[in-house]
């Protein structure tokens, strides 16, 4: 009985030696996917591979007020602790796979009783097995299926890791945008409260001239009407700034109130973004990671469904332990048992399931190499129309510097004219709208050059650390 143990032992780990060296060769290891990246940006191609990305997001803002709201909302948004709670799930996940390489080990005591009949005596022989030791099973992982599914995990638990760099550089972006929105209403508050105080001054200089008989009611209406649109501008973004104050709160997981910030011009607009080579885009952009580890996962299980179609080999039952027709010397050393029950079986009719197994997993796997070049050629697109808009609101920097000189003259000369009458008090309206338009415009591009930097900053990956 011993030796037949000891044989089939021999024959199982024979087996798995034997297999498992001629699987090494069957399944081929994991490379990531080959993506052409020239001219990714639709810029000139460079060399540089200086990127802002490289800067920790502390360094890369300057203002503190911002600073310590990213800080508190990467403390307490909610978003950002379920993503980092996904990870623990991804992790335990990844346990319990890599839990299946083992044999199930059970240690017990088993007491068997038989009875049978004897002629006329009903149950009169009797007989007790007692047995007590360690009981195992095994699949035994040949061909790496268990190593495929195993892998597969990990590239999930990498992927929950990727989110959550992807929740993190987003939160920051959101923040960032919306604090240089907010202070962007600010000035845009101020300009319209000054441009009240100016109309109102607009509004009297017409009453006196038609004190005076050289206006008409008409002009002083139409004055009250433009000082009238403004002051409910004016309402409108103060509205808009104490709804974007609770937005920020809520992105700080605080409930709603003031922000304490400072103002626009304090913020710095660099003259130059440095973007690396598009290369770089597929080892730091978070979603691009995310795709890459998609493919990663369906390939690995692909590799496990082919796996399918090999022999399995099993460890169904394994014992080992003393066992005895009762409790008395139980535990003797010629009690001492050895029990294996192995099997080798190689499918053949699985009724199709295992080829449609195959066939699914293969789709899977170019459906994630789409999608994975999907996501890197909308990582350039992004990455090209940022670009480009903050060069076009750059160039426009200059010239609506002078359209704003010319307007405050208009306003200026157009006023002197209506006193000497050789105008209509219209031309006045006119000049201050432009004027106001052309100041507001301005506060507009100087936030669109600050966001532009804060999403290229999330475009190319940066805000992870």
């Amino acid at each position: 009985m011993k030796n037949n143990n000891r044989q089939a032992v021999l024959l199982i780990t024979g087996c798995v030696v034997f297999f498992g060296l001629s699987s090494c060769n069957m399944l081929n290891p994991y490379r990531s996917p080959v993506v052409d990246t020239a001219g990714l940006y639709r810029e000139t191609a460079s060399s540089d591979t200086t990127s802002i990305a490289d800067i920790p997001w502390r360094n890369f803002f300057s203002d503190p007020y911002l600073v310590s709201l990213i800080d508190t909302a990467l403390f307490n948004n909610a978003d950002l602790q379920i993503a980092v709670s996904s990870i623990r799930q991804a992790e335990a996940e990844l346990k319990r796979t890599r839990a299946a390489y083992f044999p199930n080990l059970s240690v017990g005591v088993t007491v068997t009783h038989a009875a049978a009949s004897d002629g006329n005596k009903a149950f009169s022989r009797n007989s007790e097995n007692v047995f007590a030791g360690i009981s195992a099973n095994w699949d035994v992982d040949v061909w790496g299926k268990l190593n495929r599914q195993s892998r597969a995990q990990y590239a999930r638990f990498l992927k929950s890791q990727a989110y959550r760099d992807m929740v993190q550089s987003g939160l920051i972006a959101h923040m960032a945008d919306s604090y240089y929105a907010l202070l962007a209403l600010d000035e845009q508050l101020a300009i319209t409260n000054e441009t009240v105080v100016l109309l109102e001054k607009s509004v009297a200089t017409m009453e006196a001239l038609k004190e005076a008989g050289r206006q008409n009611a008409a002009a002083i209406e139409q004055s009250r009407v433009l000082l009238l649109k403004t002051k409910m501008n004016a309402i409108d973004t103060e509205n808009s700034i104490r709804q974007l104050e609770n937005t920020i709160n809520l992105l700080s997981g605080k409930k709603p109130g003031p922000v304490v910030r400072s103002r626009l011009e304090s913020q710095p607009v660099p003259m130059q973004l440095k973007t690396g080579v598009p290369v770089q885009l597929l080892a730091r952009r978070p979603d691009v990671k995310q795709a890459e580890l998609d493919f990663r996962v369906a390939f690995e299980l692909k590799n496990a469904a082919q796996a399918g179609f090999y022999p399995s080999i099993t460890l169904s039952s394994g014992s080992v332990g003393y066992s005895s027709s009762g409790f008395s010397n139980l535990f003797s050393l010629e009690k001492l048992v050895l029990n294996v029950v192995a099997g080798l079986t190689q499918p053949v009719f699985a009724r199709g399931q295992l080829k449609v197994d195959l066939a699914l997993a293969e789709e899977d796997q170019l459906q994630a190499m789409a999608a994975f070049q999907n996501t890197v050629l909308n990582a350039g697109k992004e990455i090209s129309d940022i670009l480009y808009t903050y060069e076009s609101v750059t160039r426009k920097t200059e010239l609506r510097e002078q359209q704003i000189d010319a307007a405050q003259k208009s306003v200026v000369y157009t006023e002197e004219l209506l006193r000497a009458d050789e105008v209509d008090y219209t031309a006045v309206l006119t000049a201050q709208q432009e004027y106001l338009s052309a100041r507001l415009s301005r506060i507009s591009e100087q936030l669109t050059r600050l966001q532009c930097t804060v999403d290229l900053y999330n475009a190319l990956g940066g805000g992870t650390e």
